[in-house]
């Protein structure tokens, strides 16, 4: 991958090849997400768990409001920014990149206007008005991909050729960021592990990581903590999911994901810094 930066709103983030990955650590602010939900729901506990991380050495903020986790029905517009503008604007001098986790256009626009570095869309930026309301920032981008919708993607998801189809939908709202004029350095790729995939899914496009990242020559952010393909893996409990968590971002990592989305930010640091001392890279 050439690329040695990626452009965030107030921040330049580090993503060479062969450096250790940048944690982004999960931060809720809703009472039904499937791992942590109603944990950080108040302002207090969110600013509590954002001041934990950052002592952790966690490297990107990810504010969301809204769970996305199968099944769940929308949360409407007004209620998702009660959630996070408040959290946005107590962490915004946080000295850490914050990004936000949504796919209504109009949360991104009063999301960039309060300064958050990042918009982390499980839509890939495909609703109307998406692209447009990202596209005058300097924010970094997200684009993952996601089959169906939260409601109905685990029913039966199918492919001919995850890998493929995943890359193909990835270059394709690449290229219409680009064609709107948004800097390759502001973007960055998730093949949405989880949504709307089979535990077969998840594991193919693991280990296909690197063939993501060498297709798109763009940095690919990773996000498995605690999903359910952990626990079909493992057999173990969502409670119990830390140690498969974290030995799916070292492989992750070794594939060239460049960014790590993790509950366990403390651990996941550890992990990493190990696994950077033994490639020799420190």
């Amino acid at each position: 991958m050439t690329q040695a930066f990626l452009k965030c709103g107030r921040f330049r983030l580090p993503v060479q090849y062969g450096r250790r990955p940048l944690v982004m650590g999960i931060l809720n602010v809703t009472p039904d997400s499937f791992s942590d939900g109603g944990r950080h729901h108040s302002l207090e506990l969110a600013l509590t768990h954002a001041e934990q991380m950052i002592a952790d050495g966690v490297d990107i903020i990810d504010i969301g409001g809204e769970s996305t986790r199968p099944g769940i029905a929308p949360l409407s517009l007004q209620e998702e920014l009660e959630r996070v503008m408040p959290v946005i604007y107590a962490l915004r001098d946080c000295g850490k990149p914050l990004s936000l986790d949504t796919y209504k256009p109009a949360v991104m626009r009063e999301a960039l206007a309060a300064e958050v570095d990042m918009i982390n869309d499980i839509n890939g930026f495909r609703a109307e008005g998406a692209i447009d309301a990202v596209k005058d920032s300097e924010a970094g981008l997200c684009v993952m991909h996601m089959q169906g919708q939260p409601q109905t993607m685990q029913q039966e998801p199918r492919y001919d050729d995850v890998v493929t189809e995943v890359e193909q939908f990835l270059q394709t709202q690449v290229d219409l960021m680009k064609a709107a004029g948004i800097g390759r350095e502001r973007i960055c790729i998730d093949p949405g592990f989880g949504f709307g995939k089979t535990v077969e899914h998840n594991l193919a496009l693991l280990r296909n990581t690197r063939r993501l990242i060498d297709s798109l020559d763009l940095p690919l952010l990773a996000g498995m903590s605690r999903k359910s393909m952990i626990g079909a893996v493992t057999g173990k409990p969502l409670e119990r999911r830390m140690a498969g968590s974290i030995g799916a971002a070292l492989a992750a990592a070794q594939q060239g994901a460049m960014i790590i989305r993790v509950h366990d930010v403390a651990e996941t640091v550890d992990a990493l810094a190990m696994w950077q001392a033994g490639r020799g890279d420190l």
